[in-house]
């Protein structure tokens, strides 16, 4: 039809259409190229055609060059006839066959393809032209640069009445403020936003007033006091009319999530994308975007960010379960494995907040979570399998690591916030399994901070879940490997927070403040393990054990500080026991009546005992602790104290000459304070010394090991200041 539209006589045409068409010699020769091709198509012999006779001429005017190269440029005529005696015997026959066979394997380009395809379209379908005619327009029309006017005439529309047209240009306005965010320049807008103060009035306009607008617009209800049930937006009659233009603007606050870096930004339209959730709820592709930013900013984001961003993946989730929760659990787990890769004071707070959090979305539906659980528990036993049977250190590794660790607590923390589930308390004792083969795997005290993280992660269980999982013999063993007694190699001010580390150093192993803190960490853990069992009925013989252990304990330590902790805690415990055989006695019911032991203790909880009434305060005491460990306050290297540095030689002899000069660290060492082999040694004055041997008291000689030879040495040193006055002893010749 083209064709023969084309080739229409100019008789045949009228004015207005032999101006549209614009047709010329050039255009002539096309339709006459066409007629020739399809003669071809339909004859054997090809007919001579213009175009034909253009190609001869082409190839003689070629041939005459070649020719003429001869005289100009003898010595390249010689090298072609030696190297190419083809090009230089060229016919014109050869060519127009070459390039015949050519154009019949490939389609050829018109020279001007735009010109000819919009003159074909329209001269076949003119209705088109019109729209052509407008794209061309947009195209080359200048967008509108918004100014702060154009934001209050549009914040006083959008307050008298909303319409479809008012927020279409809002809507461009806010894709073209997006559009500098990403510095995407080649995206076409109405509108173009030059100034920072214009974005910022520009968003902040939308973010206030754009979803009252919508909701006015679509006429939508808004939801009585207690209603847990959205209302959909795509329920009202003009969802359908709007919905590109509400597409556009959600897509944007996602894109402007993305680009944004400032925590108090973020979080302003994070409260807004909160709001937009049930338009989100209604645009699938714009809610999966939305998800994506949501949980990164869940995962890496300041305080409030993450809150607010748990709280739209909540809400979200809660009313798309089928749709949305299975794919945004899988990727929230994923993004908490790898940000507690490194535990410090400072990230530890966050970890634990995604902890608490993801077990609360996945208490939304127990059998996802099931499912979850079961493949995630599994890859973490067989870490451990591998870890077990090949004994290398790379798979050692594998499993002992803070992502590891945190792995355990969360489902730890899932369980026991989910409980009590039928779906997934079978997975409660494969848990535990993990946690104690995690344990037993490397058995050294290098690895006692990961040993109090897993018991500490045992007893949470525990707790929650009312199952008993024997966590105490992992920290009586402790006590009874570590020799407490031991004097310290090094001397620390700077304490060790075992919250945020799973491996100790060689240097940390001979450091005071290591005993110190594993005392207060067994301490903390034993309490906390007996408080979960303060109420059974069991409690005596379950103590029972820890009692023995922790007797024998005080026996061998010497060290005053250590024996306290333990007495402490020994004496609560002993209290508690009794307290619960008094009550025990009373009861006029047997062991086996399962209910009857359910009620006592039921009623022994909400009465209390001794050791529940003494963990409540000590706890509140102790989280003010933990609080100024991880904030880093009052800490003792703040302080910059001063260290005195001494050579090796003066340490040795300062210890064997001098050892009673300084306080010990404890009291029970002032026992051993004056003991020497076979000599007692009673210092009265850093001058004076009397050395007993047995029964016999003898003033020290000035030859061979005395005090004396101190005096004028190194005890000058030590006592600085020029006014004291250091005399020697004047003995007798018979002395």
């Amino acid at each position: 039809m083209c064709h023969l539209f084309l080739c229409r006589k100019l008789e045949d045409l009228s004015v207005d259409e032999f101006m549209l068409s614009g047709f010329d010699s050039d255009e002539e020769d096309a339709c006459e190229d066409e007629e020739s091709t399809q003669q071809k198509g339909n004859m054997k012999k090809p007919a001579p055609q213009k175009t034909s006779d253009k190609k001869q001429g082409k190839a003689s005017e070629h041939k005459d060059h070649l020719s003429a190269l001869k005289s100009k440029d003898p010595e390249f005529y010689e090298f072609l006839q030696e190297n190419d005696q083809k090009l230089l015997n060229f016919d014109d026959s050869d060519s127009l066959e070459d390039e015949d066979e050519e154009e019949r394997m490939y389609h050829r380009l018109p020279s001007q393809l735009e010109v000819i395809y919009n003159l074909r379209e329209c001269v076949c379908f003119p209705w088109n032209l019109k729209n052509h005619k407008k794209k061309d327009a947009k195209k080359s029309k200048e967008a509108t640069k918004v100014t702060e006017a154009m934001i209050e005439n549009w914040r006083a529309g959008l307050r008298k009445e909303p319409t479809a047209k008012l927020i279409r240009d809002i809507t461009q306005a806010f894709k073209a403020a997006v559009a500098t965010t990403k510095g995407d320049s080649e995206e076409l807008c109405r509108y173009t936003i030059s100034d920072s103060a214009v974005f910022n009035s520009l968003v902040l306009f939308c973010i206030k007033d754009m979803h009252a607008a919508l909701n006015k617009m679509l006429k939508l209800k808004a939801p009585e006091q207690g209603q847990k049930k959205l209302i959909l937006p795509s329920s009202s009659p003009r969802w359908q009319k709007n919905q590109i233009d509400i597409k556009m603007y959600v897509a944007g606050v996602v894109q402007l999530l993305s680009s944004l870096t400032q925590a108090t930004v973020i979080a302003a339209v994070l409260r807004h994308a909160n709001q937009m959730v049930p338009y989100y709820l209604c645009l699938p592709k714009q809610c999966r975007h939305l998800l994506k930013s949501l949980i990164k900013h869940w995962s890496t984001g300041e305080e409030t960010v993450r809150v607010l961003a748990f709280l739209a993946l909540s809400k979200i989730c809660r009313h798309k379960q089928e749709i949305y929760l299975n794919s945004v659990l899988k990727q929230m787990y994923i993004a908490y494995v790898k940000n507690c890769k490194f535990t410090s004071p400072n990230t530890l707070p966050m970890i634990n907040f995604m902890q608490r959090t993801l077990a609360e979305m996945y208490s939304l539906d127990t059998q996802v979570s099931y499912q979850h659980a079961f493949i995630y528990i599994r890859q973490l036993a067989i870490h451990l399998r591998n870890a077990i049977n090949l004994k290398k250190k790379e798979t050692y590794q594998s499993v002992y690591n803070w992502q590891y660790v945190h792995c355990l607590y969360l489902w730890c923390r899932v369980l026991s916030t989910i409980y009590p589930s039928e779906v997934l308390e079978p997975l409660i004792y494969p848990l535990c399994q993990v946690i104690i083969g995690c344990i037993k795997l490397v058995p050294i005290s290098r690895y006692y901070p990961l040993r109090l993280h897993c018991v500490r992660a045992i007893t949470l269980l525990s707790a929650n879940t009312k199952t008993y999982v024997p966590a105490l013999p992992f920290l009586l063993e402790i006590l009874q490997r570590e020799d407490f007694n031991k004097k310290p190699g090094r001397m620390s001010i700077k304490p060790i927070n075992f919250a945020v580390i799973l491996k100790l150093s060689k240097t940390n192993l001979q450091e005071k403040a290591y005993k110190d803190g594993l005392v207060e960490q067994l301490y903390d853990l034993i309490l906390e393990y007996f408080h979960t069992q303060a109420c059974s009925i069991g409690f005596p013989e379950l103590a029972l054990p820890t009692i023995v252990q922790l007797k024998a304990f005080l026996k061998e330590c010497k060290v005053a500080n250590y024996c306290k902790q333990m007495r402490q805690l020994l004496e609560k415990i002993q209290e508690n026991c009794i307290y619960i055989t008094g009550r025990r006695q009373k009861a006029a019911f047997g062991v086996a009546d399962v209910t009857a032991v359910a009620a006592w203790e039921k009623q022994v909880a909400e009465e209390g005992t001794p050791l529940t009434k003494y963990y409540s305060q000590w706890k509140k005491l102790r989280e003010k602790e933990i609080q100024l460990e991880i904030s880093g306050k009052e800490r003792m290297e703040d302080l910059n104290l001063p260290e005195i540095k001494r050579k090796k030689a003066e340490e040795k002899k300062a210890n064997k000459e001098f050892k009673g000069l300084f306080e010990s660290d404890s009291d029970d060492d002032d026992d051993d304070l004056f003991k020497s082999k076979g000599k007692h040694v009673i210092y009265l004055f850093p001058i004076f010394a009397i050395v007993s041997d047995g029964d016999q008291k003898k003033p020290s000689s000035s030859k061979g090991k005395t005090p004396k030879k101190m005096l004028s040495t190194e005890l000058k040193v030590v006592a600085e200041g020029d006014e004291d006055m250091v005399e020697d002893l004047e003995l007798s010749d018979q002395d």
